[in-house]
C-alpha cells in the first residue's frame, strides 16, 4: 500500500476492524518513511456471474429480473414483497456457490422453481407455466400431478 503524501510503499497496518456490518475491513496504516497515518477498506471483490441464455448469448446474473418475474407469478397472492426479494437473493446466493462464473438461464429458473414451490403453489405453477412454455390444459395437469408427488410446503 503506497502512502497517499509521500508514496512510499513500505507501510504497517496499526489497527484492523470489521465495517459495514462485516462486509469490509477497516486498516489504520502508518507509513514508515514519513509517519502520516491513513485508513484504508478492504472487501471482498465478487466475480460478476453470467448468465448463458439458450441462444448462446451471455448477460450479467441481474437479480431484479428474478425478483421481477416472481413478482409477475405472485400478483394477487398473499406472497410479501420480503419474501420475493429473499427468493431471488438464494437463488442468486446458491448460483455462486454451485454454478461458478456462468450458469444457464434455465439453471435459473430452476433455482426459482424450487424456491416457489415451497412459497406459494400458485405462483409456482404461473411461473412454471412461462418457464416450461405450458401451451395446454394437460401442461398444468401434469405440473400440478408432479407437485403433489413433490409434496408441497406452501
Amino acid at each position: 500500500m503506497h502512502c497517499p503524501v509521500c508514496r512510499a510503499d513500505d507501510t504497517k497496518v496499526v489497527d484492523s476492524r470489521l465495517a459495514h456490518e462485516g462486509a469490509s475491513v477497516r486498516r489504520r496504516r502508518q507509513c514508515l518513511s514519513c509517519a502520516y497515518r491513513f485508513t484504508t477498506f478492504e472487501r471482498v471483490e465478487e466475480v460478476p456471474l453470467v448468465v448463458v441464455k439458450s441462444s448462446g448469448a451471455r448477460e450479467p446474473f441481474d437479480r431484479d429480473k428474478v425478483v421481477h418475474g416472481v413478482r409477475s407469478a405472485a400478483k394477487g397472492r398473499s406472497v410479501d414483497a420480503d419474501e420475493i426479494t429473499l427468493l431471488a437473493i438464494e437463488v442468486e446466493d446458491e448460483l455462486r456457490l454451485t454454478s461458478g462464473a456462468e450458469v444457464s438461464s434455465s439453471r435459473v429458473g430452476l433455482a426459482v422453481l424450487e424456491r416457489l414451490r415451497t412459497l406459494d403453489e400458485v405462483a409456482y405453477l404461473r411461473f412454471a407455466s412461462v418457464y416450461k412454455n405450458f401451451d395446454a390444459a394437460s401442461d398444468f395437469q401434469s405440473e400440478l400431478e408432479l407437485l403433489s408427488k413433490l409434496g408441497s410446503g406452501g
